[in-house]
């Protein structure tokens, strides 16, 4: 006979009443893949008992008949558990042990543990399904952001800040790459093509994900940032905590931004109207004849002269006023001077900072 197991009572995860995520072989996403796209655990697969249209259609018929939708809906989950069973869960082993969840850890979820334990798998499910989940997530945020130290690399558009950030990563600094799980380079012309954003729940889990994978007696490195990145922010004690944090200020000749520009933004300079368009709202900022400066430069093709004076008539100009504003000791904070931003110099320059800013200070 299958042992039956019922959900964890004591475990690395005590509010989840499971183990930690990394210890199942399979994490079962029980819901619709719409709700699996607004959020759900890292590494989960989606494996739901009814699609979107069949949840619809239960949820309409329970409001009259309460007997008739467990009917077609337990119906639904079968044909669907079998199709999932047949393709997925058949390649994985016995042994290992499996973690359900679904919306509010209620019929969704049962119905997966359920047979998987008739089939003879060990498993677990979540307490309170995704809901507690978020709970859990936010309040997670909460209380692990002040346990880190960060250092704040900031500096002018084009300085090679997220380039650093990779350099200090390949060696082995603990990095927090708040662009690159936003999915969005955090300005108006900051969309990534062909990738959209994560929602704002997805990004807050992917956030504390990658928080508590951080040893809290190394010092964590993070790009200057404002609240929101795209159509996403920070939470409001991370952000705080990358403003309070010293900062390093990244610099870089001019003619290396320029390049950078070029690279980072290839699929504009093949459209540079387009991306001048996308920066109309600057009008009331720059001048309607410095706008009619960038559009002529978009039109006549010229890539560098324009991205040149993007930043010196724009984003540097921005650059200086918000970092005196967020810090009172910009001017005095340790400078960086990059003279290349290929990588060998990046390299070198991150092993310089790790060496300077390794251990936290705390205790």
């Amino acid at each position: 006979m299958p042992q039956l197991t019922r959900t964890v009572e004591t475990a690395d995860e005590p509010d989840l009443r499971v183990l930690p995520f990394s210890s199942y072989a399979m994490i079962i996403d029980a819901r619709t893949e719409k709700e699996f796209q607004e959020d759900h655990v890292p590494g989960a697969v989606n494996l739901p008992v009814v699609d979107q249209p069949e949840f619809a259609e239960v949820g309409t018929l329970h409001k009259s008949d309460t007997h008739a939708a467990y009917m077609i809906g337990v119906a639904y989950a079968m044909r669907r558990m079998a199709d999932h069973v047949e393709r997925v869960i058949k390649d994985v082993s016995p042994d290992e042990r499996i973690l359900v969840y679904c919306f509010r850890g209620g019929k969704r979820s049962k119905l997966w543990a359920d047979n998987l334990r008739t089939i003879g798998f060990r498993v677990d499910t979540i307490k309170g399904g995704w809901k507690n989940y978020r709970r859990w997530v936010m309040a997670g945020l909460d209380k692990v952001v002040p346990s880190f130290e960060f250092r704040v690399l900031a500096g002018p558009t084009g300085a090679g800040k997220t380039r650093l950030l990779k350099a200090l990563e390949a060696e082995g600094a603990q990095v927090l790459d708040l662009e690159g799980l936003a999915s969005h380079r955090g300005s108006l012309i900051g969309a990534v093509p062909g990738v959209a954003q994560p929602s704002q729940k997805y990004f807050d889990t992917l956030v504390y994900d990658r928080l508590r994978s951080f040893a809290p007696a190394k010092v964590v490195w993070v790009e200057a940032e404002s609240k929101r990145i795209g159509a996403v922010q920070l939470s409001q004690g991370l952000f705080e905590a990358i403003h309070d944090a010293p900062i390093i200020r990244v610099m870089a000749p001019m003619a290396e931004r320029v390049k950078l520009w070029r690279e980072d933004y290839a699929h504009f300079e093949a459209d540079l109207p387009g991306m001048v368009a996308l920066l109309a709202k600057l009008a009331p900022l720059v001048g309607n004849e410095e706008m009619a400066l960038w559009q002529r430069l978009a039109r006549e093709g010229q890539a560098a002269e324009l991205f040149e004076r993007l930043m010196t008539h724009h984003y540097d100009l921005a650059y200086a006023r918000s970092s005196r504003k967020n810090h009172v000791d910009f001017d005095a904070a340790q400078g960086l001077e990059l003279e290349s931003l290929d990588e060998p110099t990046l390299r070198a320059s991150a092993r310089r900072l790790i060496a300077d800013h390794q251990k936290s200070t705390r205790r």
